[in-house]
């Protein structure tokens, strides 16, 4: 995509929602990055926050977007040189605008246990999983990671745009029901995701724990450059490599020792553009995107993090419900079937034999694949249309563009 950065009006399609807009909400204005081919909001009425690197960022001449209220690189040399250096060799991320929030004291387990989907009482310490902050009606507030720091402090990285969201949420649950703190740790955090084959390689030479032996979705506490850190074989890339915790005031010097240390080797500093294309071609969510507090765990083919038989929790009726009658749509993987490219929110078709063909859902997310040099894609649309090769319609402008169901995740990492 080329050309000027332009204002979306009315008659364009929202960005998260994929909704038709009749006006902009108050407050805030759409634009789409040049490269990124991405919607973003941007908040008009707010302060934007920024990560400690915000300055270094701009020293390097990232392009910069308004993401969640943040003022965050969206691509440093561009998009695809940035994801294929993170598939290839290693990337480099600055994330520290993800929230961090910590559930302290006896409880704090029972708190997790309830607010959570997946089975928190599974992790040994040192163990983090996957899992998605529910409401009542078995849909997403959010998702999360859930380290299990000890029995009694569990420690929750969230997206960033719903940070103070989860954190009232989480509070307004557990107040006078469990013995526990919920506590904002977001302010004591930056964090850095080194991802790629290579990462280990790099990040090694920057540590004498051993981190080498780390299990994926595991971490430890040691130290990176002589800054300690929380240390964890976790990341939203589909590649291996680590996610970071450290104190803010070191940003600085640990960015630019991997940065120095990674670039012979083909590392490249990345942004939230080639970040959120590898997830993509991973398959994996984005809230606002896959999930949100309409779409359901089931729905969104995330059953292997719901884990009824744990016991209560919240919106556990309704997911059992779901599974026992069934879903009627369910979240599939696409490939376009020439070059045409399905954005987020543009309609999906049942192809049949008549002109006027049906609408069956709304593209989720779709942007071109760099490393795997497909158009593809992900949407929600009726079970019945969702197997392997079954073809379908996506509405591109005023063209109707051919593209079939494959499975997901579109890439798996060689092991």
């Amino acid at each position: 995509m080329t050309g000027k950065t332009r204002c979306i009006r009315a008659g364009s399609i929202h960005p998260l929602s994929g909704a038709f807009l009749t006006a902009p909400p108050r407050g805030v204005s759409f634009a789409c990055s040049p490269d990124f081919g991405s919607l973003v909001i941007e908040a008009t009425t707010t302060q934007l926050r920024k990560t400690a690197l915000n300055s270094v960022h701009r020293r390097m001449g990232a392009k910069m977007v308004n993401f969640g209220g943040w003022d965050m690189p969206v691509e440093y040399s561009g998009i695809v040189s940035e994801h294929l250096a993170t598939r290839t060799a290693a990337g480099l991320f600055d994330v520290s605008h993800m929230g961090e929030i910590e559930l302290l004291g006896p409880q704090a387990l029972d708190l997790a246990q309830f607010v959570t989907c997946n089975d928190a009482a599974k992790l040994a310490e040192g163990q983090a999983q996957y899992s998605g902050l529910m409401t009542s009606a078995g849909t997403f507030v959010d998702d999360l990671l859930v380290h299990k720091i000890s029995a009694e402090n569990y420690f929750l990285c969230v997206n960033a745009s719903n940070q103070d969201t989860d954190l009232d949420y989480i509070r307004g649950i557990g107040h006078g029901r469990f013995n526990a703190l919920v506590e904002n740790a977001g302010e004591r955090y930056s964090q850095l995701a080194i991802q790629g084959p290579k990462a280990l390689g790099i990040l090694r030479r920057f540590t004498r724990d051993p981190i080498a032996a780390l299990k994926y979705y595991h971490f430890l506490f040691g130290e990176v450059d002589g800054i300690s850190a929380l240390i964890a074989r976790t990341g939203y890339t589909g590649e291996d490599g680590f996610e970071i915790y450290f104190a803010p005031e070191h940003s600085e010097k640990l960015w630019n020792a991997l940065l120095d240390a990674g670039s012979p080797e083909g590392l490249l500093p990345c942004g939230l553009g080639a970040r959120n294309t590898l997830r993509l071609e991973a398959g994996m969510c984005l809230y606002g995107h896959e999930i949100d507090d309409t779409t359901t765990v089931w729905e969104a083919n995330l059953g292997w993090i719901c884990k009824l038989g744990k016991g209560d929790f919240l919106g556990r009726d309704a997911l059992v419900a779901q599974k026992e009658k069934g879903s009627r749509r369910i979240l599939a993987g696409f490939e376009m079937q020439d070059r045409l490219i399905a954005r987020d929110g543009y309609p999906v078709l049942a192809p049949n034999r008549d002109p006027m063909e049906h609408k069956i859902g709304n593209v989720t997310s779709g942007s071109p694949a760099p490393f795997l040099k497909k158009n593809i894609g992900m949407a929600y649309i009726p079970v019945e249309s969702s197997a392997p090769g079954s073809e379908i319609h996506i509405g591109v402008r005023a063209q109707k563009a051919a593209a079939k169901i494959v499975p997901l995740p579109f890439y798996r990492r060689p092991r």
